[in-house]
């Protein structure tokens, strides 16, 4: 099994390249378990965020209602 994640491109980010969001899920079915977020245009080498899947989901329910 690849433990590698992998990666997709945001739906939200502009189609110049300028705000390029990737996220990768890490799964533990039936859901994912963490959410990693990074910048494409600094490559695999670029910096990573992970959050947790609950509070991944508590940031967006925030973030709709704003």
């Amino acid at each position: 099994m690849n433990s590698r994640p992998i990666w997709f491109k945001s739906s939200y980010s502009d189609s110049e390249g300028s705000n390029c969001l990737e996220a990768a899920l890490d799964w533990r079915e039936p859901t994912p378990r963490a959410i990693h977020i990074r910048d494409s245009k600094l490559g695999p080498q670029g910096p990573t965020f992970t959050a947790a899947a609950p509070a991944w989901n508590a940031f967006l329910a925030h973030a709709r209602t704003a």
